[in-house]
């Protein structure tokens, strides 16, 4: 017998959307088709994982003791260094706590923490269904005017709430979207927070694919005594599989370490000792560090931009312009009408149109990032490439005018290139379907040119 609890809860739209896609791939029919899918659905980098990282697993591979529990010393003290250096927040070793993947994390805070969650729209996937296993009162919050919370808005939903204690979360970088809040917006966002005693959970697991990266600010310099903030391997450092992620705790919550500290013993005890004393090299300032980093988010900025570009291109389709991260929001609403005539009514309908033949792309819909499921809109994240081949062709000839860039695009990405053109041919073919059912109305009505 299930538990309810277990029963209520459904399948996290990216499991879901994989196993669908696994079950399409099997059951095609066409031999043309044996690539698979244009693949804009799933956020993982591509890049290989660092050297440094890997040699320093190697080299920790005979340690099978169990770690302490907030993480090894070593490695917590690198963290440490590493935020000092990247974010210029003076952070202590013993504010922060390591888990496997900040994804854990999240859910562990939202276990300990009090309070009703805001959950600005839309959202990474992975947020609601914590949420609601987790039976926390929840109200949304939309950014969908500029992509970005509003202030005002916040402040009029928590004045509504009446939890005394509320808890935003923040992601910044923000997926979908790629944008980024400037130090101004988050200034903003933090004095209202302190005001209405709002705790944030600031996500900040894609900072260090800030395109421009003197653009990036950690929350946890803006509002230190109320944000936690997450980070760690997976975007960052191409290491989502070693499921290391970091938190650091605000300032002078004693109490609420000791609480954390008893719920991470009483469910994993430790992250892995080998993945730990890895992550040290990751997180220790060093040349080879900083022109990985440099490298992999150039590479996602001519990425987004070409992207962008294709799609914005293509008549009545919007797009959020991406400042970091490997994804952006595309707005397809424009085609509201021809789609509801097609008998795709949702966004999840249309996610499964695109992924039929002759298209075979992949995309993540609007309903699985929190928006209305009449709302047209899809994740695209553009990282549908051998990350070891494209690395090194940038590091062979990097591309420096816009022109290079398209032609490194091309050269590099051939799957995103004809995934954005089969997105194009799915569009034009509706509206096609549309002017040709017009013109057939036209011609029997005999209505005269």
């Amino acid at each position: 017998m299930v538990d309810q609890q277990v029963e209520d809860i459904e399948m996290p739209e990216n499991l879901k959307l994989n196993t669908f896609l696994q079950e399409f791939h099997s059951d095609c029919t066409h031999p043309e088709c044996r690539f698979g899918f244009y693949g804009f659905a799933f956020g993982q980098s591509p890049f290989p994982v660092p050297r440094l990282i890997q040699e320093a697993l190697i080299k920790n591979v005979n340690k099978g003791h169990y770690a302490a529990v907030p993480g090894v010393p070593e490695l917590r003290h690198a963290i440490s260094k590493y935020n000092k250096h990247y974010f210029r927040m003076d952070v202590t070793p013993e504010r922060i706590y390591v888990g496997p993947g900040t994804k854990e994390l999240i859910f562990n805070l939202l276990e300990i923490l009090h309070g009703t969650v805001i959950l600005p729209t839309p959202a990474w996937l992975g947020y609601l269904p914590q949420i609601r296993f987790l039976k926390k009162n929840f109200h949304m919050l939309s950014s969908r005017a500029n992509g970005k919370i509003a202030p005002n808005d916040l402040k009029r939903l928590a004045l509504r709430l009446q939890d005394r204690q509320k808890i935003l979360i923040l992601n910044n970088p923000h997926n979908p979207t790629g944008l980024l809040y400037n130090k101004l917006e988050l200034e903003e966002i933090a004095d209202v927070c302190r005001e209405l005693n709002i705790t944030i959970i600031s996500d900040e697991i894609y900072a260090q694919t800030t395109y421009d990266f003197s653009k990036f600010v950690s929350m946890g310099k803006i509002y230190p005594e109320g944000t936690f903030v997450t980070n760690g391997l997976s975007k960052s450092h191409a290491a989502g599989g070693y499921r290391l992620g970091y938190v650091i705790f605000p300032q002078h919550a004693v109490d609420l370490k000791a609480q954390f500290k008893k719920i991470l013993a009483t469910e994993y005890t430790a992250v892995s000792t080998p993945i730990q004393y890895a992550a040290v090299a990751g997180f220790e300032i060093s040349h080879e560090m900083d022109e990985y980093f440099k490298i992999t988010r150039n590479i996602h900025k001519i990425m987004g931009e070409y992207t962008y570009n294709t799609l914005t291109a293509i008549d009545g389709i919007k797009a959020t312009k991406p400042e970091a991260t490997f994804y952006l929001l595309a707005d397809f609403n424009a085609y509201s009408p021809e789609l509801q005539k097609a008998k795709i009514t949702t966004s999840q309908k249309l996610a499964e149109a695109l992924i039929v033949h002759p298209y075979h792309t992949a995309i993540v819909g609007g309903d699985s990032l929190v928006l209305e499921r009449t709302d047209f809109s899809a994740r695209i994240a553009y990282v549908d490439y051998d990350g070891s081949k494209v690395y090194d062709a940038y590091k062979t000839q990097t591309p420096k005018s816009y022109s290079e860039r398209v032609e490194f695009v091309q050269n590099n990405a051939p799957k995103v290139v004809a995934g954005l053109t089969m997105l194009e041919k799915f569009f034009d073919s509706l509206k096609k379907d549309t002017i040709d059912e017009l013109m057939l109305m036209k011609n029997n009505l005999k209505i005269p040119n």
